[in-house]
């Protein structure tokens, strides 16, 4: 149990600085994380405090196959899904909250959620209704947290992120926007030090309950920071930091203290999983600090990023799967006048982002991992020359503060190389990152090779 904290007078939200606080599934997934996490959001009560709070661990999964369920049909096993979770949750109750009452409540409280799961098995299944679904996993965990701090003699307010997140019609959120939403709601709470609010749902330009896509609590943390003009947004996970290398493949890592949002950017973008890419503009464009802690171990010292690199070199790698590399080949149209510009039409045209390109005087190659109107980008593309695709590749990124000046780097970098065969290289294009596309089935021995090549660790 927390003990009873006295709120401390505070000043203002218009003058006053703000902590953002998101905590992932891993953080909350189980009745003693949570109790944790009510611990580290009360430790420090200097400035108001929102957070930001993932569903349970699990808990979107398994909405997911509820939704996919529904969609194909299969009410029987939406039906005993629905069941499974509802139990997971009354257990999770149980340990969570040391009162009857409190008890009681939370039991209420979860029961309008699974009753209008039970709800959906009878009614038609559609896209609107499956972001419905999704939803529901933050709403309970906020709720189930909410009900916790009140028994433990926390002062907070529930702050339902449906009333000021949002995104348009091109599934983008506006800060400005959703400031307009937000500060007035906190406003009427001048003299509440603590916020919780949902991460990764929102409403769309039509008004319907969507999302951030997977990894959005991280996105709205971001945007929630910027909004409010926070003082530093805090991404609490169960990793002490952004490491070196992915220690799930690599024996030996380390946490990296210290990194500028570009390169951050660049290492989630590229497959660093503690952060979600998205999140790095807003904090970036609004010069928000972001700090990766760790919600196990809260004394390690995370990282910290800002728009000051810290140092110069190589700092971490990271890899991407799922990569197509489409390579056009043509002799008689590459050197002509608009050729690179109408290729990169098509592309713009089924808003697929290139990771890489290359080009030489035949030919342009380059990546994507977003597959999903591959078949109609190339025979969109088929006209400018020959057009190939090879699936099942990898792009691992080198990341660091102006590498490109770092003496020695590139010819340690391909030294260690050697062995794996090198499909590109991007070089040049960013002082922060040489990204290489190899084979996928290769991709652990890169980083393995590079692990030792670059930073002398097995």
């Amino acid at each position: 149990m927390v003990k009873a904290v006295s709120p401390s007078p505070i000043t203002p939200f218009k003058n006053a600085f703000m902590k953002i606080m998101k905590f992932g599934g891993t953080s909350v997934g189980k009745p003693e994380r949570m109790h944790q996490v009510a611990q580290l959001v009360t430790r420090d009560e200097s400035e108001p405090r929102i957070v930001v709070l993932s569903a349970l661990s699990g808990t979107t999964n398994t909405l997911v196959s509820i939704g996919d369920a529904l969609s194909n049909g299969d009410r029987e096993t939406a039906r005993t899904t629905i069941s499974k979770l509802e139990a997971h949750y009354h257990s999770f109750i149980d340990s969570l909250l040391q009162k009857q009452e409190s008890r009681e409540k939370a039991r209420g409280l979860m029961a309008e959620h699974f009753e209008f799961l039970g709800v959906i098995l009878r009614i038609s299944f559609n896209d609107a209704l499956s972001k419905d679904i999704l939803a529901q996993g933050e709403l309970m965990s906020t709720k189930l947290f909410s009900v916790y701090l009140e028994e433990s003699g926390i002062r907070h307010e529930l702050l339902p992120a449906l009333e000021f997140m949002s995104i348009d019609a091109y599934e983008e959120p506006h800060v400005e926007e959703i400031r307009g939403r937000l500060m007035p709601i906190l406003d009427r709470h001048p003299d509440v030090g603590l916020f919780v609010t949902q991460g990764y749902i929102c409403r769309n330009a039509r008004g319907e309950v969507d999302n951030l896509k997977r990894g959005g609590s991280d996105y709205t943390a971001s945007l929630v920071a910027a909004a409010a003009e926070a003082s530093v947004c805090e991404i609490w996970t169960d990793i002490d930091g952004m490491h070196n290398n992915d220690p799930r493949i690599v024996g030996k890592t380390f946490p990296i203290e210290r990194l500028s949002f570009d390169e951050a950017a660049e290492l989630a973008y590229f497959g660093a999983k503690i952060l979600h890419p998205a999140s790095i503009w807003p904090a970036q464009r609004y010069g928000i600090p972001v700090r990766l802690l760790n919600t196990m171990e809260p004394e390690a010292k995370g990282t910290w990023i800002s728009g000051e690199a810290g140092s110069k070199g190589v700092k971490a790698i990271a890899a991407k799967d799922g990569i197509v590399e489409v390579r056009i080949k043509s002799s008689r149209m590459l050197l002509a006048y608009g050729f690179l510009r109408k290729i990169f039409e098509v592309f713009e045209k089924y808003r697929t982002p290139i990771d890489m390109i290359t080009t030489s005087e035949v030919a342009v190659s380059l990546t994507i991992d977003n597959v999903a109107n591959l078949d109609a980008i190339v025979r969109e593309l088929q006209p400018f020359g020959d057009t190939e695709v090879t699936r099942g590749q990898a792009i691992v990124a080198i990341v660091g503060n102006e590498i490109a000046q770092t003496k020695d780097m590139l010819s340690r970098l391909f030294q260690a190389m050697e062995p794996v065969p090198v499909r590109m290289v991007s070089y040049g294009g960013s002082a922060h990152n040489v990204s290489l596309l190899v084979p996928e089935d290769r991709k652990a021995e890169t980083l393995r090779l590079l692990n030792k090549g670059l930073f002398g660790l097995d």
